[in-house]
């Protein structure tokens, strides 16, 4: 009879040996090979009546060979489950070549795999410490929404010259080297920005600037912090690369806009805000303070959680099996990997596994459930989010029809439970942390954003 005998071999990390008798496999093995026999399509042999003996010659080993692996395998997930052992990923079997199964001398035979054992952890959300920040929308945030507003819906006339830092200038990137030098197979972008975005050193040399006329210039020279992430980001640079921030381009200006700004009437309020009764530029100020307020309590929220992430992270202590992971990084994946390079991608291997044993743990004592009609709300509110609520009727068959598409894309579905989630995780642990609430200014909190890592 088959058994399974289990041994520590170090922290978190266990032998298990499974041990099978030729008893065990060989009934099966044999019944295996006369299917095989049945219906094997041998030259010379009508079906069904070739020779057991050849059928054995041809076909033994590897149906002896697959009948005992396929026992031995059986017998240590039977254990597993038994036994109610908490795994991380896969077993590893320890040191057995299969071409020591012979049929022609069937016996006992030894099959040794490793685990590792997930960690117990214990988390005390009550013990955690955060801040809720509440975001101060003031006067000079209402003044710059009011004017990119009527900037947005203003009317725009084309002009030959650059007249000033409102223009907004349609213009094509193409790298280069610091002679000017176009590079081959370089950089090549068009974009649309305001004259504002260059830094305020750099403006003065593009006022007079003409249509068509190509200037050239590194970046890092030409924009402040702000804007050169956001420009970098869209020529597809690295913002955190010193190197890429200093290659140079020439920019070529194919069209000089200028925008009238709207005027602050009915058929403006109508535009900005159609989903609205705005009727004046107080009740104007007034919608666009508590959408300002309503967006940045979004964004407090989201940095809200990112503390809690980190707050769970630093302050959980949990030990790992680590000799067993760097051996399943090694040999558990598609593509086996060295030792080395095992051994570089551990420690953040390591740190996303810490993450989803924490967060799998808080889930599971707030049970935290994600149902179908949960993804499918997901699935709603970000077709909303992408093509805009107000212009969008929520009966429309046509948004049932893009819902329920979305419900058979088996990735957006995953994508969606985890980040339902963990949306409805941190939720639960808001209300069991302490929270103490700061005011804070918009300034000073994009700072935070900036440093948001999470």
């Amino acid at each position: 009879m088959a058994t399974v005998a289990r041994e520590n071999i170090g922290l978190l990390n266990d032998k298990l040996t499974v041990t099978i008798q030729k008893e065990d496999y060989l009934n099966n093995f044999e019944q295996s090979l006369k299917k095989y026999a049945k219906n094997a399509n041998i030259s010379g042999f009508r079906k069904g009546m070739v020779p057991a003996g050849l059928v054995k010659k041809m076909y033994g080993q590897g149906v002896f060979t697959e009948e005992v692996v396929k026992l031995a395998e059986k017998q240590l997930f039977d254990y597993l489950e038994t036994e109610k052992l908490d795994i991380f990923a896969q077993p590893l079997p320890v040191d057995f070549d299969t071409n020591k199964l012979d049929v022609n001398n069937p016996t006992d035979y030894n099959f040794s795999f490793e685990i590792g054992l997930k960690p117990e952890i214990s988390i005390d959300p009550s013990k955690l410490k955060v801040t809720r920040y509440v975001i101060n929308v003031d006067e000079k945030l209402i003044d710059e929404e009011v004017e990119r507003l009527r900037t947005r819906h203003g009317k725009m006339t084309e002009l030959e010259t650059i007249a000033g830092e409102e223009n907004v200038l349609n213009v094509n990137f193409v790298e280069t080297d610091a002679e000017g030098n176009v590079v081959e197979g370089g950089i090549t972008k068009a974009n649309s920005l305001l004259v504002k975005y260059f830094s305020e050193n750099y403006r003065t040399s593009l006022i007079g600037k003409n249509l068509n006329d190509t200037i050239n210039f590194q970046l890092n020279k030409v924009f402040d912090e702000k804007e050169l992430e956001f420009i970098a980001q869209d020529l597809g640079l690295n913002k955190d690369e010193a190197a890429s921030l200093e290659k140079y381009f020439n920019l070529t200006i194919s069209k000089i806009g200028h925008v009238e700004k709207a005027e602050m009437n009915d058929e403006f309020f109508a535009a900005a805000f159609p989903n609205k009764e705005i009727k004046s530029e107080e009740d104007c100020r007034k919608a666009i303070q508590e959408d300002i307020a309503a967006a940045y309590a979004a964004q407090s929220k989201n940095q809200l959680h990112d503390q809690l992430y980190h707050q769970l992270i630093d302050n959980t202590t949990i030990e790992f099996p680590a000799n067993f992971l760097k051996r399943w990084l090694q040999n558990g994946g598609e593509q086996r990997k060295t030792a080395e390079e095992a051994e570089a991608e551990y420690p953040s291997f390591e740190n996303s596994l810490k993450w989803t044993l924490i967060s799998t743990k808080v889930a599971a004592d707030n049970k935290v459930e994600v149902m179908p009609d949960d993804i499918r709300a997901f699935a709603k509110n970000q077709l909303f989010s992408y093509m805009g609520a107000g212009v969008l009727d929520e009966s429309q068959p046509w948004v049932e029809d893009y819902v329920n598409r979305m419900m058979k894309d088996k990735k957006f579905v995953e994508d969606s439970y985890y980040r339902i989630q963990t949306e409805k995780m941190f939720e639960s642990l808001e209300a069991q942390v302490k929270i103490s609430e700061e005011s804070i200014t918009a300034e000073a909190f994009a700072e935070k954003m900036h440093h948001h890592h999470h």
